[in-house]
């Protein structure tokens, strides 16, 4: 039994005509027929009863006709299925970013994709790069916006660089810090450190041990959001991206000079296989969406 075979049976059971069936379907009258009589023989039963004038189904034919009729209402959905998916009407992407990346980046880059995409859904999950590394090596994420350099040896996780960023030590709006301060001049500054496998209390603790000293800490172990708020609430000063400021109105920012700290961020998924078409499009989009930016604590890579 044959797709088409159903198909012609379909439309001769609804015209109850052979030759208008074939005209329905497009094929000529003497090769609609052939199909319908090997698949008749195929099930080995007549499916219409031929009269002079009039075309009338058979008790088995009856029996088929709901059932092939699901059979082509199920195939035209699958074909349409695909097609949305393919055109990007429809899809899923699961992404991964780091808490800061969702706090400031991911909002307005989520926002535009929505707008292009609308149909496809949007599945994020918030984490360190660490274990958004994990979880795209697992296949449980299509992509991740995360921090480079990996900590990880595993050679089927390619990044692709999109950002570099500076970072900020962030105060309370009404602090008398200066517009700049060199990385020494933490030393006397209580810390609001975040919790072990951040990439910033990484690069918060090199910095210091390179310029000689270890920090003074007076709350650690925060997420980005309770270290922004902690830091509202006047208990420390935070190392942290710039662009998470943009919308904290009770904070401000002072440039870390002598030297300078950075990030970068990159995009990441596995090698091993193609993107997802859904994932591929919000690549894209971010990319273009990351070109908005270019400020001098942005740049873009």
């Amino acid at each position: 039994m044959q797709f088409q075979q159903l198909s012609y049976f379909v439309a001769v059971a609804r015209t109850r005509h052979f030759t208008r069936a074939a005209e329905l379907t497009g094929v000529s009258q003497p090769s609609l027929s052939k199909q319908i009589r090997v698949l008749e023989n195929s099930l080995g039963t007549p499916l219409f009863v031929r009269n002079r004038g009039a075309i009338e189904l058979t008790s088995a034919g009856e029996a088929l006709l709901p059932h092939a009729q699901r059979i082509l209402i199920d195939v035209e959905s699958a074909e349409r299925t695909v097609h949305e998916v393919a055109t990007l009407r429809r899809g899923r992407v699961r992404m991964g970013a780091t808490p800061s990346l969702c706090e400031g980046l991911l909002p307005d880059a989520l926002t535009r994709f929505h707008e292009s995409y609308p149909e496809i859904d949007l599945e994020v999950q918030e984490a360190g790069s660490q274990v958004l590394t994990r979880e795209l090596a697992q296949g449980r994420l299509d992509v991740a916006l995360l921090i480079i350099p990996l900590h990880t040896t595993d050679p089927d996780i390619e990044t692709t660089p999109v950002l570099r960023e500076r970072l900020v030590l962030a105060s309370p709006v009404g602090s008398d810090l200066p517009d700049e301060l060199g990385v020494a001049g933490l030393r006397d500054l209580p810390l609001v450190m975040f919790r072990e496998g951040y990439d910033l209390r990484d690069v918060t603790l090199r910095a210091c041990a390179a310029a000689g000293f270890e920090p003074r800490l007076a709350v650690e172990g925060g997420e980005m959001s309770a270290v922004l708020r902690f830091v509202e609430a006047g208990l420390g000063y935070a190392v942290v991206p710039s662009m998470v400021l943009a919308t904290r109105q009770h904070l401000r920012a002072t440039q870390l000079v002598d030297p300078p700290l950075d990030r970068v961020i990159a995009m990441a998924h596995r090698s091993s296989e193609a993107l997802p078409l859904a994932a591929r499009a919000f690549k894209a989009e971010l990319l273009e969406h990351l070109k908005t930016f270019g400020t001098d604590d942005l740049e873009i890579i």
